[in-house]
């Protein structure tokens, strides 16, 4: 491995030690610097391997700072390998900004493929995998997560969110109330590590294995969401043309709002099938 002047993208295990990969150990032990999340944490992670380089710390209040110290070293010929506490950096974790000023500034990045809650998840959830969308953490006030759950009403794709212990009820019990209780779901809990479990059905199964024991509610979770099982069969042809033949004026958000209003169509759903349209 040429490791100089090399920013390297390390994703690190969710749980199981030994899903490090010979590879991101070869890295982690070659390079200059070692840029963590928290290096408390990661020091656990290199004493546990025998790997004795250098850490500084990289998370979401000193990242422009770091970011450009960082692209200095590298652009001096250091290497860097970025990880997060857990997983595959920069998904729902910081290191957007560093990798971003290292691609404007020409340095060199590469990732190592690795471990991510999110795809081991959905990878065991039975929900359809052909097309989904990850959404990270929703918002924590009640009001923003409802209107982020009302963009799912008329969403045919799966949906992947993160979730943290103190709000996995209320958020299971906001999607029963915008989405409806007979919305599949799949939450994920603790994946491998050795309480690793998988609960499948709608809101009210959810619910009912989250309160029947606290300790259910700890751990680290992913909720998985079912696509709605509308069709766009289901919408007049003559409201396609219409939403087409807007489309070509007009913004897809105003275009679905007239449609709706003249068809009396729900606007999201609209929304939605333009933006399959668009794909096409």
């Amino acid at each position: 491995m040429s490791s100089s002047a090399t920013l390297y993208i390390v994703p690190t295990p969710i749980g199981n030690l030994q899903d490090i990969s010979q590879r991101a150990l070869d890295t982690l032990r070659q390079v200059d610097w070692i840029a963590a999340e928290d290096t408390r944490h990661t020091h656990k992670l290199l004493q546990h391997f025998a790997i004795t380089g250098r850490t500084l710390s990289l998370h979401e209040h000193n990242e422009d700072k770091r970011a450009a110290m960082l692209c200095q070293r590298l652009s001096d010929g250091e290497s860097v390998a970025l990880v997060s506490d857990a997983g595959t950096p920069l998904i729902s974790d910081p290191g957007f900004v560093l990798v971003r000023r290292c691609r404007e500034a020409g340095i060199n990045v590469i990732a190592l493929p690795g471990p991510c809650a999110a795809i081991t998840a959905l990878s065991a959830s039975g929900l359809p995998t052909d097309k989904f969308t990850f959404e990270g953490f929703l918002p924590v006030k009640m009001l923003a997560r409802e209107q982020a759950l009302e963009t799912l009403q008329n969403r045919n794709a799966t949906t992947v969110f993160y979730e943290a212990p103190r709000r996995v009820v209320e958020t299971v019990k906001t999607i029963a109330k915008v989405l409806g209780q007979n919305r599949q779901i799949v939450l994920a809990k603790e994946i491998s590590k050795t309480f690793e479990t998988y609960v499948s059905g709608n809101t009210d199964t959810v619910l009912e294995y989250l309160t029947v024991d606290p300790a259910h509610q700890k751990g680290e979770f992913v909720i998985m969401i079912a696509g709605c099982e509308t069709s766009v069969t289901e919408v007049p042809p003559e409201a396609l043309q219409l939403l087409t033949l807007l489309q070509t004026e007009l913004p897809l958000k105003k275009a679905a709002a007239i449609v709706a209003q003249h068809y009396d169509l729900k606007k999201n759903r609209l929304y939605q099938i333009g933006l399959e349209m668009n794909e096409h």
